[in-house]
């Protein structure tokens, strides 16, 4: 059966209990989820990582903010922001407030489209087709001028909208290259391409959208790890089959979660990955948009990945 059959069918046997559960208690379920990257030098110290993406954040979300604002208390020693922060004209001083405890921490972030533009309303059914996207309102633009500026001026994050940057964490030299959003098609990895400069400790990838010539460049530049949202996990999941869509061109294994990637990988495992393949990390994210709120087998995630020496 297509995968867009088998959505449209999953979702008319949904019934009034499952989407009762979807909108009112699993999409406010937040979870960490903790993961092991073995990618630093040996002897190095790990480096605790908070990862969040996607929190299409409202002025009204008391809940999530206060669950955000809590990810401080796991003393990360870097943040990554993967984008996607909001979902209202006005919140951008909810995003700030949401983040304050992990401002001055090291950082970076790249934006995604619903940094730019508003969301509006729109066919829920739209998501499950191949591709999603459709042409922004210029009148629906948000104050990203203000948020990249919380980001920058407030949090002393590193903006990673196609450029490259680099912090020391630990006693190691950390590179990173960043696109801005693939799903708008802001993405300019030739301005930024080449290999790690220097004696760099670590190069990460960091993206909002996972598309495939992204992560392809990326991986040909020989970084460590992309670091990436976006996806929702799917947002829809069904026991058995997983992820109904991505939201772009990745396949559905890779939805969410820990993986590797190289060139070409789209739709192998990662077991059959090359032994120097780096890793890929796509988060499920903390939010939906507010004209779709539901999550179904796929909890709204931050991630605390732990960055530990090589084998």
């Amino acid at each position: 059966m297509h995968p867009l059959v088998r959505a449209i069918t999953a979702t008319g046997a949904f019934g009034a209990s499952g989407l009762a559960y979807a909108s009112l208690i699993e999409r406010n379920a937040f979870v960490l989820r903790r993961f092991t990257m073995p990618i630093l030098p040996r002897g190095a110290d790990r480096i605790r990582v908070v990862q969040m993406s996607d929190l299409h954040l409202v002025p009204r979300q008391e809940r999530k903010i206060q669950w955000v604002r809590r990810l401080a208390d796991f003393r990360p020693d870097l943040v990554i922001n993967t984008g996607d922060n909001l979902a209202h004209m006005e919140a951008v001083p909810a995003v700030a407030r949401a983040l304050e405890p992990l401002y001055g921490i090291p950082g970076v972030f790249a934006l995604g489209s619903n940094d730019y533009y508003a969301p509006r309303a729109k066919s829920p059914a739209r998501y499950l087709l191949p591709d999603s996207r459709q042409p922004m309102d210029e009148d629906r633009r948000l104050p990203v001028g203000k948020l990249i500026e919380s980001f920058t001026r407030d949090a002393g994050w590193l903006d990673l909208n196609n450029a490259r940057g680099k912090l020391s964490i630990g006693g190691l030299d950390l590179e990173f290259v960043g696109v801005d959003d693939p799903h708008l098609d802001r993405d300019r990895y030739d301005e930024v391409a080449g290999p790690p400069a220097g004696a760099s400790d670590l190069f990460l990838g960091v993206v909002h959208a996972p598309y495939v010539r992204v992560l392809d460049a990326m991986a040909a530049d020989g970084v460590d790890a992309i670091i990436a949202g976006h996806t929702h996990g799917g947002q829809l999941c069904l026991p058995g089959y997983g992820a109904l869509v991505t939201n772009c061109d990745l396949d559905r294994s890779r939805a969410k979660g820990l993986s590797r990637w190289w060139v070409g990988a789209n739709g192998i495992p990662s077991a059959q990955a090359p032994t120097e393949a780096p890793y890929l990390h796509v988060s499920a994210g903390l939010g939906t948009s507010p004209f779709a709120p539901v999550r179904f087998g796929c909890r709204p995630e931050a991630s605390l990945i732990t960055l530990v020496p090589r084998a």
